[in-house]
């Protein structure tokens, strides 16, 4: 199942969550995304029946595999992209709030060639 936008949105932030407190859970997801309560809720259930994330008994959200690939995956391409605008004078802010809008669909083959441009030239 192929996962769309907001999905790798959600993912992407039970994976920053996941590393700043011990557990995950869909009232985190909302407060970190200003999303209600009913649209994560929804969200979580789609996640869940394609076998992205994983949720226990009292709630506690966690990514599988997949999940985690995928997440791993769009923060890396968050992070990078963030980095690029801001080494050409962006500020941090609005690189972070671009680099959201573009890790969704800059080709395999352009974030490549970023992702290589920053390790060949690691200052600009």
């Amino acid at each position: 199942m192929a996962i769309q936008e907001s999905g790798e949105m959600y993912l992407e932030t039970i994976l920053i969550l996941s590393q700043k407190q011990k557990t995950v859970r869909s009232i985190d997801v909302a407060e970190e995304m200003a999303f209600s309560k009913p649209s994560v809720s929804r969200a979580m259930g789609i996640l869940k029946k394609g076998g992205y994330i994983a949720i226990d008994t009292l709630g506690h959200i966690t990514l599988t595999e997949s999940g985690r690939e995928a997440a791993e995956r769009i923060y890396e391409r968050h992070r990078i992209l963030s980095e690029i605008l801001m080494r050409l004078g962006v500020p941090e802010q609005t690189a972070s709030e671009d680099a959201c809008k573009m890790e969704h669909y800059i080709s395999d083959t352009s974030f490549a060639a970023i992702k290589e441009h920053l390790q060949t030239h690691p200052t600009m």
